[in-house]
């Protein structure tokens, strides 16, 4: 596979076997959907450091990142998602930049309308369980 040209990070939170889930406000045309919180990594800074970033400014948590989930995520043809499960360590996750967030039980993974690129992670997480 060629390096990808943007890499997108994305947060599987996890809490009391739920998923957290949040629906994008923009831009235009991926607003109202569902998706894994998270965004670009930034240049000269880590995948890791990126992600963490991204749920302080969209969520207001800190997390720790847990475990990657699957390899690089195709979105295009020049941009790959990144996702780690995480665990919050400090604060409540608020909507700072979605129209809402939602925490789903295994049950309810479906009950949203994930957006395409990351449907196949949610599968995986499906797959194996929330933990």
């Amino acid at each position: 596979m060629k390096r990808a040209d943007l890499v997108i990070v994305g947060a599987a939170i996890l809490s009391e076997g739920r998923l957290l889930s949040a629906q994008r406000a923009e831009p235009p045309h991926m607003a109202g959907g569902w998706e894994l919180p998270g965004g670009k990594v930034d240049p000269g800074e880590s995948d890791e450091n990126a992600l963490i970033r991204e749920c302080h400014e969209e969520l207001n948590i800190k997390v720790s990142l847990q475990t990657r989930i699957g390899g690089d995520w195709p979105l295009s043809d020049t941009t790959v998602l990144r996702v780690w499960t995480a665990k919050i360590v400090e604060g409540v996750p608020q909507p700072l930049e979605h129209l809402a967030l939602r925490w789903l039980t295994p049950d309810e993974l479906y009950d949203v309308d994930w957006l395409p690129g990351d449907r196949p992670v949610i599968e995986a997480l499906a797959t194996h369980g929330l933990t």
